[in-house]
């Protein structure tokens, strides 16, 4: 199987729901885990800190860099991800489907560029 990569789109903007609001969505989202786990296609999830706590690690010529903040500056972030097996992008596609209406946010999906049976 195929493995993909399903990225949470959150908006800068947007501000951590308060407890009453998230609580819901995220045992939505442990709903879908728990389909995942039960269908043989979780590999891995988890969630991000806001951008702000990134650091970005850039080799320039000998040396290494480390700057503060996102290598990208945008409207949006990753949020959080998923990755799962699949047979196949339709199958893939399904499980955004699922976990869009968990998380009520965007989610991208993406294939992996090879298949790791390791994982």
């Amino acid at each position: 199987m195929k493995h993909y990569l399903l990225s949470v789109i959150t908006p800068t903007d947007g501000q951590q729901p308060p407890p009453e609001v998230l609580g819901p969505i995220m045992a939505r989202v442990e709903e879908v885990n728990q389909e995942l786990k039960a269908a043989g296609c979780w590999v891995f999830a988890g969630g991000l800190n806001a951008p702000s706590t990134a650091t970005v690690v850039k080799a320039n010529g000998g040396d290494v860099l480390m700057t503060d903040g996102p290598f990208a500056e945008g409207k949006e972030y990753v949020g959080g991800f998923t990755i799962l097996k699949a047979p196949d992008l339709d199958a893939a596609l399904e499980w955004g489907s699922k976990f869009t209406r968990a998380i009520g946010l965007p989610i991208e999906v993406r294939p992996f560029s090879e298949v790791r049976e390791d994982l």
